[in-house]
């Protein structure tokens, strides 16, 4: 794997980690035991799809642009 795809990889679930320990501490009235395990499941898909989407910088918008061409002198 390559080193972008992994920081992507590491930010996407770093971001989801985040966001469900947020929600875990200011946990609002509605958010019963059943609905934050539905949230973390959620959540931890959410960060595996765009880890392994077009956001990463080797994914699919990458790949429909042409190759920048080097040429040395």
């Amino acid at each position: 794997m390559c080193m972008q795809c992994m920081a992507s990889a590491m930010t996407a679930g770093a971001t989801v980690t985040g966001v469900r320990a947020y929600v875990a501490a200011h946990r609002p009235s509605w958010m019963t035991a059943r609905r934050m395990k539905l949230t973390t499941a959620a959540l931890l898909t959410v960060g595996v799809l765009a880890s392994g989407s077009h956001m990463a910088p080797n994914g699919s918008l990458a790949a429909k642009k042409p190759a920048a061409h080097v040429t040395s002198r």
